[in-house]
Formats: structure tokens, sequence, C-alpha cells
């Protein structure tokens, strides 16, 4: 299982759209680095800002 994915991976697996995740990314300072997020970083932070009721898969 991957755990750095795109924008679109990781849009997809959160349930959110690809402009979302990335405004999200840019907000909460989650770095995107080569095009690539780090999933478990980028759902605890959004998680724990409390911005959205993030599903779980």
């Amino acid at each position: 299982m991957a755990i750095h994915l795109t924008p679109t991976e990781l849009a997809r697996e959160a349930g959110m759209e690809r402009r979302d995740v990335i405004e999200k990314c840019m907000e909460l300072g989650v770095p995107i680095f080569q095009g690539r997020i780090d999933k478990t970083l980028f759902m605890a932070t959004l998680e724990e800002s409390g911005s959205r009721q993030v599903a779980t898969a």
C-alpha cells in the first residue's frame, strides 16, 4: 500500500475533489513533494484541524 500519493489518488481515497486536496495542503502546511503527498500526514492533519470528516478505508 502506497503512502505517497498524487493529489488525484489522495482525493479519490479521501472522498474529496483534487482541487480541495491541494487547497487543504496549502492551508494546513502539508508538503507536496515531487507531486506527491504523504497520505498519513495529510489525513492526520486534516482530522486534527477538524476541517472535514475524513472517510477511512
